[in-house]
């Protein structure tokens, strides 16, 4: 489904990402693991396209130069000056690191501008979906989503996400600022997300709760036993 390869990135003449090449296959949950600092939301801006968007406005305002060197292909069609609209067109959806909801705007209305670039009944059924995902936030719809809690938010978040309907969901750092239960509840989400049959691409620096449900570079068991992993992300 999506294939990158030797992809770099440089802001000015510092290395973002560096040569990085990894195929996501269709109907996997795949994980970027890594930590802070390490270029996982650079990679996710490049796959999107907003990385486009930021290299024309700095640019504009000469600020610094970024340069993308190497391939990224989805669905075997080069998408590397593909504009980041005609991505989520294509089913490429980013829900961002830090969840970026509208504080002022209601639950619902979070949702549906998920759903701007989608027909009236695609939203209408979508939406139907994420209240099952989330049933919670049916409960809360009518309030500003500025008000919710971290959690209520990260659901407001990959739900805005479901409303533009991707068939690739790439998701930013997830658990970022959760307690354990909560993220219990997202990856128990994205586990659903993947059985309705869109693919998930999934990068965070909380490596141990993800491992059960991901594929990386080999199995997640395989990844729990190989000691470089162990000691970096459970100091063991």
């Amino acid at each position: 489904m999506l294939a990158i390869e030797n992809l770099m990135v440089f802001y000015e003449n510092g290395v973002a990402v560096n040569n990085v090449t990894l195929e996501v296959r269709e109907a996997e949950i795949v994980g970027l693991l890594g930590s802070n600092g390490a270029g996982k939301s650079t990679l996710m801006y490049t796959i999107s396209g907003i990385i486009l968007d930021r290299k024309i406005k700095e640019g504009r305002r000469g600020g610094e130069k970024i340069t993308v060197m190497g391939q990224i292909r989805y669905r075997d069609k080069d998408i590397g000056d593909l504009k980041p609209s005609l991505r989520v067109r294509d089913g490429i959806v980013l829900c961002p690191e830090r969840r970026r909801v509208f504080p002022e705007s209601t639950v619902l209305e979070n949702l549906k501008i998920g759903a701007t670039l989608r027909s009236r009944s695609e939203g209408k059924q979508t939406l139907e979906h994420v209240w099952e995902l989330f049933p919670s936030l049916f409960e809360l719809r009518n309030r500003r989503a500025g008000f919710l809690s971290g959690g209520e938010q990260q659901m407001l978040a990959i739900g805005r996400s479901l409303m533009a309907k991707p068939t690739l969901l790439l998701l930013d750092e997830p658990l970022l600022g959760l307690a354990p239960s909560l993220q219990l509840k997202v990856i128990e989400a994205i586990r659903n997300i993947r059985q309705s049959g869109i693919t998930v691409f999934v990068a965070d620096q909380y490596a141990r709760p993800l491992l059960p449900i991901i594929t990386v570079e080999g199995a997640g068991k395989e990844l729990m036993n190989n000691p470089h992993v162990r000691s970096a992300y459970f100091g063991i």
